[in-house]
């Protein structure tokens, strides 16, 4: 039933080579939500990260990878389970996919250092396409602390997905923002959505996002602090390689005219504590 594929790719307005894969990458990962939820794995995980604030709650930028967390500590979890249901899904629309173990010594040591011994990632990537890969990540050992909602998708069926909750989103994405350690690249999509979040004036939960600090570094962080650090990277970041690495998810370049170090810290004077 390729057409439900084809389907789904047509609610998008596809005019470019890079439109058509930040379409399909979207599909994909909705595909994958449903297969996860159809082999239980919503039983014990939750969704987060710019992907699902970009499927859920309309982020206008694409995100290519997929993050979820555990909602409790379970070392012995294997995503390997769940990932029977995600391939017949696929075939069930007419596409197979093949899912492969990444190596996190693959990675660049600054990635890498946000990655932990017990994440456990994966791509998903078409048979006869393997150009486009999602990367799936789980984190089996999380900072807990968070809430959780379910979410209505209804492609490529009506299914439900459990997933952070926006405040909880929220922390997570301030977290990568001032501790994702960036020498050379800095990762203008966590200024796009920390951008969304005060636009949409979602509060902060500083609660969950203690217990990410003190998982990260071991420190019990005030608020004080953690202000302190963030102004800090808003004022020293080079804006232009924050504006190189987002302008490609972005289907309006314009509105990123305004990014400017002054322009986010104004922003953040307005982040609003839950």
């Amino acid at each position: 039933m390729d057409d439900i594929f084809n389907q789904m790719l047509s609610v998008y307005e596809i005019n470019t080579d890079t439109d058509r894969r930040n379409a399909t990458f979207e599909v994909m990962q909705q595909i994958i939500l449903a297969g996860l939820q159809q082999g239980g794995f919503f039983d014990k995980a939750a969704f987060y990260g710019g992907t699902c604030l970009r499927i859920f709650h309309g982020l206008q930028r694409f995100s290519e990878d997929m993050d979820f967390s555990l909602v409790r500590k379970d070392e012995k979890f294997n995503i390997e389970d769940y990932f029977d249901p995600i391939v017949k899904v696929f075939e069930s629309i007419g596409r197979k996919v093949v899912i492969i173990k990444k190596d996190k010594r693959t990675f660049g040591r600054v990635e890498s250092a946000f990655l932990k011994d017990n994440t456990q990632l994966y791509d998903v990537a078409f048979q006869t396409e393997k150009s486009i890969k999602i990367k799936i990540e789980v984190d089996t050992n999380p900072p807990l602390m968070f809430d959780t909602e379910q979410k209505l998708l209804m492609k490529p069926y009506s299914f439900m997905t459990r997933c952070f909750t926006l405040p909880d989103l929220y922390a997570g994405k301030m977290h990568a923002l001032v501790f994702r350690n960036w020498k050379t690249r800095l990762k203008g999509r966590d200024w796009y959505d920390f951008e969304w979040y005060v636009r949409n004036d979602v509060p902060l939960d500083f609660l969950h996002l203690q217990e990410r600090i003190k998982e990260f570094s071991g420190e019990e962080m005030s608020r004080e602090k953690f202000m302190q650090l963030l102004n800090e990277r808003l004022a020293t970041a080079d804006m232009k390689s924050v504006l190189e690495d987002v302008t490609r998810f972005v289907r309006n370049p314009n509105e990123l005219k305004i990014w400017s170090n002054d322009y986010f810290l104004k922003l953040a004077k307005k982040i609003r504590f839950k």
